[in-house]
């Protein structure tokens, strides 16, 4: 079986770092726990240490950094792993060393936190309306309209949390269903709107704005930050106040709450990108709409949609599992 092929390995290597090396009692020890916790990660797809290759050493590491592993804990395993297989090239047991050319562990970047899909369509049809004793049943039904579209936005264009707040009137071109972001650095990038999105700014921009923009009660007024509609802003707050980044916090976490996480917008943005990626959207375009001036850094969603293939093959293929 493997896992005793892996205990036999284990064990001839500990053999060899107790022989050969001296290495103390803990030293050893310390290599036995690493060695087999990689082995227990390679047991669920029923893999042999001798034949692990080297993007599932990877993924053991993403693995260890998703939940939540120190950087330099990770590094150790890396080691003791290098030292398990040199020793297996010494002795010819392999030909090639898994973890060969595999960066080191500062280098690497905690995966994204993204929604499921099923979680991700609780979110967005989450009951949004706010009421209170101060707040009329037209002004929250405006404030739920203004929710539901930012967060259709968030999920449609993988915006960031400046991106919606700075969102500008102009750059919205609703009925070519797309707008401009201006993203890092002032670069500016178009990101599609779906048509749930489309629909929801719709009926935001023809009914909730003007509410949200006339202030408390819906009667216009001439203060200066009350003037909405001559705001430049997209999603306005009443009285047509600028929208904080603690407010939008919330809107999230409080739409999220029926899924029993709380959700961040940073998550509805990777979530947009993890779900295109894993229905088979090419990088070159994820990373347009994300706006990375580099597709290294859109190359961790990879790492998701790959864990999908292959939960999804081992559970439908008829010859994924052992016979």
């Amino acid at each position: 079986m493997t896992s005793e092929a892996n205990s036999r390995l284990l064990s001839s290597f500990l053999d060899y770092l107790r022989i050969e090396k001296g290495l103390a009692p803990l030293s050893i020890s310390a290599y036995a726990t690493d060695i087999r916790q990689f082995s227990d990660f390679l047991g669920k797809g029923e893999c042999r240490l001798l034949t692990a290759r080297r993007a599932q050493v990877r993924e053991f590491l993403q693995h260890l950094f998703a939940h939540q592993v120190d950087g330099r804990s990770v590094g150790r395993k890396l080691s003791a792993l290098r030292h398990l297989y040199r020793y297996l090239l010494l002795d010819k047991k392999i030909d090639h060393d898994p973890t060969l050319d595999i960066e080191s562990p500062r280098q690497w970047k905690v995966l994204p936190k993204a929604l499921a899909r099923d979680e991700m369509e609780a979110t967005l049809s989450a009951p949004l309306t706010r009421g209170g004793p101060e707040r009329s049943t037209a002004e929250s039904a405006a404030l739920a309209a203004r929710d539901r579209a930012m967060l259709e936005v968030f999920y449609a264009g993988a915006l960031r949390v400046s991106e919606i707040i700075n969102a500008k009137l102009e750059d919205l071109k609703l009925e070519a269903g797309y707008m401009l972001v201006r993203g890092k650095g002032d670069k500016e990038r178009v990101v599609p709107l779906g048509r749930s999105a489309q629909e929801a700014l719709t009926r935001y921009l023809a009914e909730s704005r003007p509410a949200l923009a006339a202030g408390k009660g819906g009667r216009a007024s001439a203060s200066p930050a009350a003037r909405g509609r001559n705001s430049p802003v997209l999603f306005i707050a009443r009285g047509a106040r600028k929208l904080s980044r603690q407010r939008i916090w919330q809107m999230v976490r409080a739409a999220s709450a029926g899924i029993g996480r709380g959700a961040s917008p940073h998550m509805l943005r990777h979530s947009c990108a993890t779900h295109m990626v894993e229905n088979g959207a090419d990088l070159r375009t994820v990373q347009t709409i994300l706006g990375h001036a580099d597709i290294s850094t859109t190359q961790v969603y990879t790492h998701l949609a790959l864990d999908r293939l292959r939960t999804v093959y081992q559970k439908h293929h008829p010859r994924a599992k052992a016979r």
